[in-house]
């Protein structure tokens, strides 16, 4: 998949903007706070419907503006042309449409248009919290399963309902135990089709990684959310009193965590930050892989701020594996000449200036 046009109006300090970009290398180059980061963050909003930046509303869309607009053709696999449309209205409300149709959800945008980010806060994927890297393990899945989005939506409503019995207590045995058995086997659904994604992205990852920098003991392992040793329907039921005391059910796939170490450490805990965004970026650019095997189509790449924490030599690495994954790929950086060092000459890559919220064309590497 590549984004042909891209159409953006009032978002941040961006001027209402066309661009046709290239299908494979776009680098945006620019002072800080020309715009950069906010047309990878209306590309972000295009695939996922949510920006990368900011959880409120408010700072996306322009001073004064109700909503904020993109519009894109997107190329497919099979050289067909999709159309997406989204609207963010600063009441909260959100309108998607594909190829003229009303969507029921982002993750309609996201099969369409799949997205892969590589910013300065990166590292949270090694630092932050477990929800940061199931949210990167259940992206990979989705793309790559099909069944996983239905056994995820059972999963969700049987934790509703469970969640809801533990805080008020009021559900009789008989449907406690329908709901448990519905939320057992949801969860057994979800943590074989992540124990088969873990067993393809490992050597893929450890590859990529490979190229990037030696870490020849980092250990990527997977926690499914509850013992291994037993089932989850044993679990529920030896902590069923402590889940009521604390309203929620403890165990199971909303638990999991992905799981990097060095011997007894956490790597967040040993590795210096630039090592870290190597990290990511290997981890990143594996899923990429495992996607294109699996849909016979790239993700996009939206990496920002390219040069931070990466020097030259590690710089030209990155370069070398995104064009490998012969994808679309956007980068941001202040100079133009050091986003455009590093490729092979034979790649096309298309340069783009921004400033004071507008973008030209500033030239066609060939």
């Amino acid at each position: 998949m590549s984004l042909v046009r891209l159409s953006v109006s009032a978002i941040r300090n961006l001027q209402p903007l066309e661009l046709s970009p290239s299908p494979r290398i776009n680098l945006l180059h620019g002072d800080n706070g020309s715009g950069k980061t906010s047309v990878l963050e209306a590309i972000h909003l295009l695939g996922l419907a949510r920006s990368f930046r900011s959880t409120r509303l408010t700072p996306v869309i322009q001073h004064e503006q109700e909503r904020a607009l993109v519009f894109g053709q997107v190329r497919l696999a099979d050289g067909r042309l999709s159309s997406l449309g989204i609207a963010r209205e600063r009441s909260g409300d959100c309108q998607i449409r594909i190829d003229g149709q009303n969507a029921r959800s982002a993750a309609q945008l996201a099969e369409v248009l799949p997205l892969q980010l590589i910013n300065p806060d990166s590292f949270r994927l090694l630092e932050g919290a477990p929800k940061i890297r199931r949210q990167f393990l259940d992206w990979g899945v989705f793309h790559v399963e099909p069944r996983f989005l239905g056994a995820w939506q059972r999963l969700q409503s049987a934790l509703r309902q469970r969640n809801s019995w533990l805080r008020h207590g009021r559900i009789d045995p008989a449907a406690q135990a329908a709901w448990d058995r519905e939320l057992t086997l949801a969860s057994e659904a979800i943590d074989e089709y992540r124990r088969a994604y873990i067993q393809a992205l490992k050597p893929v990852f450890e590859r990529t990684l490979a190229q990037l920098v030696e870490l020849p003991e980092l250990i990527l392992s997977y926690y499914r959310g509850w013992d291994r040793e037993r089932s989850l329907d044993e679990v529920l039921q030896a902590s069923l009193l402590r889940d009521q005391q604390l309203g929620h059910t403890q165990a199971g796939p909303q638990r999991a965590d992905l799981r990097l170490r060095i011997g007894s450490h956490n790597a967040a805990d040993i590795l210096s930050r630039g090592q870290q965004k190597l990290v990511v970026c290997a981890l990143r650019i594996a899923q990429g892989h495992l996607v294109n095997q699996a849909k016979h189509g790239q993700c996009v790449y939206l990496v920002d701020d390219l040069p931070s924490e990466l020097d030259e030599q590690h710089r030209h690495a990155l370069c070398r594996l995104l064009e490998d994954l012969d994808c679309q790929v956007f980068i941001t950086g202040v100079d133009g000449e050091t986003l455009k060092d590093g490729w092979r000459t034979d790649t096309p890559v298309a340069m783009f200036h921004v400033e004071h919220g507008r973008i030209e064309s500033s030239g066609v590497k060939a």
